[in-house]
């Protein structure tokens, strides 16, 4: 399967609506079946635009390539950082971050959501995250063991001074859980209050291993032949609800 995930710079906000449909095009015509945007990529933190407009947006940009999935990460709704999947024209499913990521006032915009995400494509499923929830290993896992996910899409605003940390978060998540892991981080933001470099986008295959780019936009996954995590993730696992503390 082909991917695209977006090195997406923030501008201000109706310029990203347009640029929005560019990147879109570009995406498709690369031949990917799934493409991903990044976080709060109309946005950023600063810029307002109302939910309705980035949703007309994701509707008409899904519906002219109807055999691709768009996850776009993510737009403020609802008071909810919210990333939200499509095909076709219609939302297939909606995510809304858990782990907001207090250093940057997120309790402060968001309120946190209440359960985790994973939706069913062509035979896989899929498993949403967003950005600081990746430093929490327990929502990956129940994507994995309750979920049953194939594959974790993770969109970010994670700046580059930190990118060895997103790397590794990522592929901890894929070598523990046995799961395709793609992250696709912001690339950057340009605006008087909110001037920010971010990290880079990053796949693993499902042992850990970092899949090969030549863009750092477009991956290929091979999902007829995966390669065979050493220890099972799932069939080994042993849930264990009960910590026994000793005291001397």
């Amino acid at each position: 399967m082909k991917t695209y995930l977006s090195r997406w710079v923030c501008l201000g906000a109706e310029e990203n609506l347009r640029r929005a449909r560019e990147e879109a095009r570009r995406a498709v015509a690369t031949g990917a079946e799934l493409v991903v945007f990044p976080e709060l990529f109309l946005t950023g933190y600063s810029r307002p635009l109302v939910a309705g407009r980035a949703r007309e947006l994701f509707a008409e940009v899904s519906a002219g390539s109807e055999d691709t999935l768009f996850v776009f990460g993510s737009i403020s709704e609802g008071k909810h950082n919210r990333v939200t999947a499509w095909i076709g024209g219609r939302e297939v499913a909606a995510y809304d971050k858990v782990h907001l990521f207090r250093p940057n006032g997120e309790h402060e915009i968001w309120e946190r959501g209440e359960s985790y995400t994973a939706f069913d494509w062509r035979g896989l499923r899929v498993g949403l995250m967003n950005c600081n929830d990746v430093r929490f290993p327990e929502q990956a896992r129940a994507l994995r063991l309750e979920a049953r996910s194939d594959l974790l899409v993770v969109p970010a605003w994670w700046p580059w001074r930190r990118d060895h940390i997103w790397s590794t978060l990522l592929q901890a998540r894929a070598v523990e859980n046995g799961v395709w892991v793609l992250g696709c981080c912001i690339a950057g933001s340009v605006a008087p209050d909110e001037d920010f470099a971010g990290a880079g986008n990053h796949v693993f295959d499902p042992t850990g291993e970092p899949v090969r780019t030549a863009d750092d936009r477009t991956y290929k996954l091979d999902l007829d032949d995966p390669p065979t995590p050493v220890v099972d993730p799932v069939g080994d696992a042993v849930v264990i609800d009960r910590v026994e503390v000793v005291e001397n």
